[in-house]
């Protein structure tokens, strides 16, 4: 039977990512139906605000403008995460060092060698130029750069929300997506096990062919209806609760072009920039902290009285599905799983999987039973690999100030695949053909500033003087791109601020 109408139920971020990855591939086909199902009852979590490069392929794809994106979702660029305190604040003081998104190649030669061998006092922060433009708080984008095009890779922060009504937008003008208004409460299966009517709150069924289920948390489709299992990873990953509050931005406040990340005892604390106001979140575990002592630290960081201070709780159950693709059904987004938003993985996720669903979608119910094993297995990899660079965090840190850091350390609980990749790490550092799978979202790259940003220690290699020369010649012009780049490259908040004034005398 082909398959012709498609029901997304859930209207958040990861519903419409889905939307719009599925209309655009399948809107050549006339006899395809999309429709969100969207519930009145049911808040959007909308934790999810910072995003990585990734998001561009498809926000390119879906024929959104980027100005408009900027403009209409209070967004501003990422150039990395900013971690602060990660190490042991008195061994080392008060520390930091970045994720950059640029390329720790530059010309395609790796300094990395050199740095270990011969620089190795100096921050890892240094090879590259990202991470001393951040800090001196510049745009990625000159005044004329393209859309999605910059001096330096970027992502963006953006209010979740507003983010998730432009796609909805989209997705309706462009690739004609249906949205109607029902709360899923269940399903009813078919002989062979499929679900083939959604049930809703008010007693209707409806019927479709294909389900995307984007519920959130409760998980209406592929948890509570198809009873697929949840595999836990709250031995790995030891946080499992967040405190939200978004706090005002001052007129005079300088806009960061990063996410920060500060550490503490039983965590870490979120804080990102948007053009209207900070987004942050406190995250802990409650093994190793109470609510109490949580919301006093949450408060001293933000610098107001506790008092002031009622923040929405999220308990977090962090691991993912046990099957990714159940019958006729896939689920996306919180309903998939859940890590922390240390790394920006949530929205990451959903948008990778989106992708993939909408590249092999399945045009006839046979098909299913040979596309889904296939599904089910990327997804899995990437779902462990991703488990893998979150708790390389933790587990490289030196901080022994509390249990929850040291049990981190504890390499009981590191997967097999870490275990070994760390291994090879001490011996030289990290290669492209060490992440052999395109389906590495976090490669090589990534763990070259995690490790040397935590002050990890491999083995120093003997260069030859033709390296050694051409090392020193990269960091060099390194060094004076960096010294120049203000006269380049306008200040973060000014960009955003430019382009603010140009669009609203476009209108007028």
């Amino acid at each position: 039977m082909k398959i012709k109408r498609i029901a997304i139920v859930g209207a958040g971020t990861s519903g419409w990512l889905a939307a719009n990855h599925l209309g655009c591939e399948l809107s050549a086909d006339a006899e395809i139906e999309i429709t969100v199902i969207e519930s009145k009852d049911v808040p959007t979590i909308g934790v999810g605000e910072g995003t990585v490069p990734y998001i561009m392929k498809g926000l390119k794809r879906f024929g959104i403008s980027e100005a408009e994106l900027l403009n209409s979702c209070d967004a501003t660029f990422k150039q990395g995460v900013k971690f602060v305190n990660w190490l042991d604040p008195i061994k080392h003081g008060e520390n930091y060092y970045y994720h950059s998104f640029d390329d720790p190649y530059p010309n395609g030669f790796n300094v990395t060698p050199y740095w270990n061998s011969y620089e190795g006092s100096k921050s890892f922060d240094d090879i590259g130029v990202q991470a001393r433009i951040s800090e001196l708080g510049l745009s990625p984008k000159m005044k004329n750069s393209g859309e999605y095009e910059g001096e330096l890779s970027y992502a963006y922060h953006f209010n979740a929300a507003k983010f998730a009504n432009l796609l909805a937008s989209n997705a309706q003008k462009r690739f004609k997506v249906k949205h109607q208004f029902a709360t899923i409460e269940g399903i009813k299966r078919c002989n062979e096990g499929n679900i083939s009517h959604l049930i809703t709150a008010d007693g209707d069924e409806l019927a479709f062919d294909f389900y995307i289920d984007c519920s959130g948390f409760s998980a209406v489709l592929i948890g509570k209806g198809l009873a697929v299992p949840f595999e836990s990873k709250a031995k790995e990953l030891l946080v499992d609760t967040a405190l939200v509050q978004p706090m005002p931005l001052k007129s005079d406040e300088d806009i960061n072009p990063y996410t920060t990340a500060t550490a503490h005892k039983a965590g870490w604390i979120w804080d990102i920039p948007l053009t209207t106001r900070r987004g942050t979140g406190f995250v802990y575990s409650s093994k190793y902290m109470s609510e109490s002592e949580a919301l006093a630290l949450y408060a001293e960081y933000l610098g107001v009285n506790e008092k002031d201070l009622s923040p929405k709780k999220l308990p977090m159950a962090v691991g993912y599905r046990k099957e990714f693709w159940c019958k006729n059904c896939v689920p996306l987004g919180l309903a998939q799983g859940f890590l922390e938003p240390l790394e920006a993985t949530s929205i990451l996720l959903s948008d990778f999987s989106a992708e993939l669903l909408a590249k092999n979608f399945p045009r006839d119910s046979t098909n299913i039973e040979t596309i889904a094993p296939y599904f089910n297995k990327v997804v899995t990899y990437v779902w462990e690999r991703t488990v893998d660079f979150i708790k390389l965090h933790y587990c490289l840190s030196d901080r022994t100030d509390s249990d929850f850091w040291l049990d981190n350390q504890d390499e009981t609980f590191l997967s097999a695949e870490l275990k070994e990749r760390l291994q090879k790490f001490k011996l030289c550092p990290p290669q492209q053909s060490d992440f052999f799978s395109r389906f590495d979202l976090f490669n090589e790259k990534n763990f070259l500033y995690v490790l040397y940003g935590m002050k990890f220690e491999t083995q120093k290699t003997i260069l030859s003087d033709k390296e050694i020369e051409m090392s020193r010649t990269i960091l060099k012009n390194n060094d004076r791109l960096v010294e120049q780049a203000d006269q380049h490259l306008l200040k973060h908040k000014d960009w955003l601020m430019g382009l603010k004034s140009a669009m609203e005398k476009s209108k007028s």
